[in-house]
């Protein structure tokens, strides 16, 4: 039975905001489809679930490099953003090396090119529920390769943020590269430095 759409604007029922991680090394895509907010703690939640999904595969891995955009959600200023990356690096005791493209520069970020071809594999389909997105995203090929697709249904709060004391703490756990401070930052996996064992 088709579904009829309205050939106007109108207000959605639900949304569903794609999230994806890609490794350009082996082609694979990540696509987690969010129903909630995309906030700094469902962005590190999903770095989570991936890694909890692959990390038998790359144990052999002492620096995670995640190239990124510089959204509000996740700017190396952010200061719940950099909080969990940090409950991250030591709960999994690997560095993560957080590498930032410039402002109007995402373009060249590899994941892109998996939204342009996600949009076209839509090309203008009816989605008229989250499962019809879903399906639609696990339909889609990067290279011959299905994305791996999840729905989150969990709900995000939103302004989640640290006291400028507790985000002083988190500083002395990064390394921000000279003269690209905000753009090149590494979460050790070490005791902060000046800290007793």
């Amino acid at each position: 039975m088709l579904t009829k759409a309205a050939d106007h604007d109108f207000e959605a029922k639900a949304t569903v905001t794609p999230v994806g991680i890609f490794l350009p090394a082996s082609d694979e895509f990540f696509l987690y489809g969010v129903a909630s907010k995309v906030t700094s703690d469902c962005l590190v939640d999903r770095l989570v679930q991936w890694w909890e999904s692959v990390k038998e595969r790359f144990s052999h891995i002492k620096t995670l490099v995640i190239n990124v955009d510089n959204g509000p959600e996740n700017h190396s200023r952010r200061t719940q953003f950099m909080q969990r990356l940090l409950e991250f690096v030591q709960q999994y005791q690997i560095t993560v090396r957080l590498a930032y493209y410039p402002p109007y520069h995402s373009k060249y970020n590899p994941v892109e090119r998996c939204w342009g071809i996600l949009e076209q594999h839509w090309n203008g389909s009816l989605l008229d529920s989250v499962d019809a997105v879903i399906q639609f995203a696990k339909t889609m090929t990067w290279k011959g390769n299905h994305p791996m697709v999840e729905l989150v249904t969990t709900t995000y709060q939103t302004g989640v943020k640290l006291t400028k004391e507790a985000m002083q703490v988190v500083e002395t756990y990064l390394q921000r590269w000279p003269s690209l401070e905000k753009w090149f930052v590494d979460i050790m996996y070490s005791l902060p430095v000046g800290r007793d064992n």
